[in-house]
């Protein structure tokens, strides 16, 4: 419980990365502040049946404490509100964990930009970056009034790797590089408040989209390899949420500052693994193995 007494939001907290990061920091204590647009009352234009509230029950069963708070973060009235609760609630806030995100059903894949639809692009990062901005705007304020402050952009893609590889098209991609320079910007904002700002990105996430996406269970996961062999190198969303609860336990995480890093990493700097034991160090497989055109093979990588 090393996170006790500590009080955490995780901005998208809806599903995927989100949520099991969140469930993590309540795992080792936190008291956690789910947001997102999915409710039990309302669901968002993806129409899932994941929701905020089943967020912050996880949470809770964990051992922290969820709580629910319906949030679009493009609504600059609606974000300052969600602070000043916390605020008026705790008055602090120790981890900001930015993970907004919501453009799998606008990206077109692999689409120049003269073929892509304006609309949708744009609205992707609105929602990719603008939330982000808007988050801090108001969270970073009330977060740096206690030394020792984190802020986590959750992105895809390490600074190393995106920075080599154009990503699927250019509406992803600079939703994609822009946290990394967030977290960067932010690091320098929060540097004299002793607060420390780290861009992290998962792997191979098994998240809830991606498991219907192949048409299996976290249980089966494994069958989905017969059809894409390096999904082998998957992770659940709770190993990239044990990796940030370890770093916002760490009482030297300022060393952290302004850096990009990785499940992978996190898990080898902090000895946590994924639900099954293993430790998949995707980012790694990826460059050595899937994108040189080897044969799908984790061995030595999980």
């Amino acid at each position: 419980m090393g996170l006790s007494g500590r009080v955490a939001l995780v901005a998208g907290a809806t599903r995927g990365a989100g949520r099991g990061i969140a469930v993590e920091l309540g795992a080792a204590g936190a008291t956690v502040y789910c947001t997102g647009r999915s409710t039990r009352a309302q669901r968002s234009e993806y129409d899932r049946a994941e929701t905020i509230e089943d967020t912050a029950d996880l949470v809770t069963a964990a051992g922290g404490t969820g709580i629910a708070v319906p949030t679009d973060h493009l609504d600059h009235g609606a974000v300052a509100a969600l602070v000043e609760r916390i605020e008026g609630d705790h008055g602090r806030l120790d981890v900001l964990v930015n993970d907004i995100w919501g453009g799998e059903l606008m990206v077109e894949w692999d689409t120049p930009v003269w073929e892509h639809d304006l609309a949708n692009g744009l609205r992707t990062l609105r929602l990719a970056i603008d939330t982000h901005l808007v988050t801090a705007h108001h969270a970073l304020r009330l977060l740096s009034r206690t030394p020792g402050g984190l802020v986590v952009e959750v992105t895809d893609g390490t600074a190393e790797y995106n920075a080599e590889n154009y990503r699927l098209n250019v509406y992803y991609d600079l939703a994609k590089a822009a946290p990394i320079r967030l977290a960067r910007s932010w690091a320098h904002e929060l540097r004299e408040h002793g607060g420390t700002a780290v861009a992290v990105s998962p792997g191979w996430l098994r998240s809830e989209m991606m498991l219907e996406l192949f048409g299996v269970t976290e249980e089966t996961w494994r069958e989905a390899c017969a059809r894409e062999p390096h999904f082998a190198i998957s992770e659940t969303p709770r190993f990239v949420g044990r990796g940030i609860a370890a770093l916002a336990a760490d009482g030297d995480r300022h060393r952290w500052n302004g850096r990009s890093t990785s499940s992978g990493e996190l898990a080898r700097e902090y000895g946590v693994d994924d639900l099954d034991g293993s430790r998949p160090d995707a980012w790694r497989y990826i460059v050595e193995v899937q994108d040189a055109g080897k044969p799908a093979d984790v061995t030595g990588y999980r």
